[in-house]
């Protein structure tokens, strides 16, 4: 790879747009929902099944609950979608904000991460 192929990767990957958002893992056999914010839904999804099969996700409860009923027991999907424009910006607080209101919407919902 020559150094212009290098540098057009590096500025697609600096330009991509992926999906942000409020993530879910609902256990199917309690109903227990558990709500994390991404800025980069696929990521973090890959991210938090590693730690879980793992056994080093820091929420315990949530460890408890995989280590009972194993991956066949959960539901992962995206909670809600972040509209926003551009991808370098800083869009902590309106992911934060998106997942209070998630939060407030289902009162079996937890946070993934303390």
């Amino acid at each position: 790879m020559d150094k212009a192929q290098k540098k057009a990767m590096v500025e697609e990957w600096k330009n991509r747009r992926p999906e942000m958002g409020v993530i879910s893992l609902r256990c199917k056999a309690t109903g227990e929902t558990f709500l994390g914010v991404s800025k980069d839904t696929k990521a973090d999804f890959n991210s938090v099944r590693a730690k879980l099969s793992g056994g080093m996700h820091p929420n315990k409860h949530l460890l408890e609950l995989w280590n009972q009923y194993g991956e066949a027991g959960f539901t992962f999907s995206t909670a809600a979608v972040l509209e926003y424009g551009d991808p370098l910006e800083d869009h902590t607080e309106e992911l934060e904000t998106l997942r209070e209101l998630c939060l407030a919407e289902d009162p079996k919902a937890a946070k993934i991460w303390k």
